[in-house]
């Protein structure tokens, strides 16, 4: 059983991230991804999504790491009119190139007419100027006092800068900055160009884009992976602000925020927790989407929904799960019992991020994590402090095996 050489497969990369228009083939039918227009919807989208989940596909929807929704299950049969009817409530654009423009992820807790929304506001007129970019990227507008979105991936990023960060004077001196401003940040690099106002920022984003197509940028894919250096006029000078806390579960001044258990929920479940049963009076019922696992919805109590979590310290909220097999074609093993099970009985005995993958791709993390289980040929190798690719200290292992190793690894610190 314990095998220290052997690596798992390469996955097979398809290439291409899903979307409404080009929906991905899985095991359990069409991936449909839905990109919500600021990162949020109106109560009456979020119903519509929940009425196609169940009418077009199996009823699951779940919440990506880029913050957004996708249902899963759909046949090629009930596709076009899945995609008639999200047209219709304005959850999908009704020009499919519009997928191939990046997508803007937005600091969750954005006011409208604050930087971040001004931001966003401005670059969505300007997206049909941007060049044909490779369909991964992202932009992250992250304007407030504190980034939040700093290990999200994105490609170009408009950030708070770092409150006493120098800056350069007429005189190309540097001299303290009293508050911090915005800056423009390509992903990758520890500093980001000082621009003076929300409308700069956007306009130096554009250009940033073409230089990266002109300067050879198709080819590396990603900002993070584009070795060339940057333009003259992009000064690498100002860090940005420090980091601050994702969005809590429980009470939050607009409202409320739950976690959805390993990313996803049942669509009687999100449909139960915009119920008028659930909210203020008068309240709009949006939902904010977060690439944390988490809904902010705008007038709810912040009381318990059946399905939904309320508790920071859920092991469920943090546990990175792929949906495994029979819903991927790759992956060769169950995800979500294994983790379910992970979750009830190792619950604050296992330190650090814990990655369950049906198959070496790891599509759940990109990131090593504390331990990673992958599946290969039915069974589970288990990597400890790297990625799904990673090479395993132990392979072969059955679901009992997991939780059997994992348990004595637990006692044999505790010596």
């Amino acid at each position: 059983m314990i095998n220290k050489m052997d690596k798992p497969a390469e996955p097979r990369i398809k290439g291409w991230c899903p979307g409404a228009w080009r929906p991905m083939p899985t095991g359990d039918g069409l991936l449909v991804r839905v990109r919500p227009r600021l990162g949020r919807l109106t109560r009456g989208q979020m119903l519509a999504l929940c009425d196609a989940a169940e009418t077009f596909g199996s009823g699951l929807i779940e919440l990506t790491s880029r913050a957004n929704l996708q249902l899963r299950g759909v046949s090629e049969a009930t596709w076009p009119g899945l995609m008639a009817f999200l047209v219709e409530q304005g959850l999908v654009d009704p020009d499919p190139q519009a997928e191939r423009r990046p997508q803007l992820l937005l600091a969750p807790d954005w006011q409208e007419g604050d930087a971040t929304h001004e931001a966003a506001r401005l670059l969505l007129a300007r997206l049909a100027e941007m060049p044909e970019l490779p369909v991964k990227m992202g932009i992250a507008i992250d304007a407030g006092d504190a980034p939040v979105l700093g290990e999200v991936s994105a490609d170009f990023r408009i950030e708070r800068s770092a409150s006493g960060a120098l800056q350069p004077r007429a005189s190309g001196d540097l001299q303290p900055r009293s508050s911090g401003g915005l800056i423009v940040r390509a992903d990758g690099r520890a500093l980001g160009t000082p621009v003076d106002s929300v409308a700069a920022a956007v306009e130096h984003l554009v250009r940033l884009a073409h230089w990266f197509v002109e300067s050879g940028g198709r080819e590396a894919g990603r900002m993070r992976r584009h070795q060339a250096p940057l333009p003259a006029w992009a000064p690498e000078s100002i860090p940005p602000a420090k980091a601050g806390a994702r969005l809590a579960l429980g009470r939050h001044q607009k409202g409320a925020v739950f976690g959805l258990p390993f990313g996803r929920a049942p669509a009687s479940v999100l449909r139960a927790a915009v119920a008028p049963a659930s909210l203020a009076p008068e309240s709009s019922g949006a939902v904010r989407v977060m690439p944390w696992r988490r809904l902010l919805i705008e007038g709810a109590a912040a009381a318990p929904v059946a399905g939904l979590l309320d508790d920071n310290r859920d092991p469920r909220l943090s546990m990175d799960v792929c949906p495994g097999a029979p819903h991927c074609q790759q992956a060769s093993v169950e995800t979500l019992g294994l983790a379910l099970e992970l979750a009830e009985r190792l619950s604050g005995r296992v330190e650090g991020p814990v990655h369950v993958s049906g198959c070496a791709k790891g599509c759940a993390r990109r990131q090593p994590a504390d331990v990673c289980l992958t599946g290969r040929s039915g069974r589970f190798d288990l990597i400890v402090g790297g990625r799904a690719d990673g090479t395993p200290v132990a392979t072969g292992l059955t679901e009992s095996d997991v939780i059997e190793h994992l348990e004595k690894k637990r006692d044999a610190s505790r010596l």
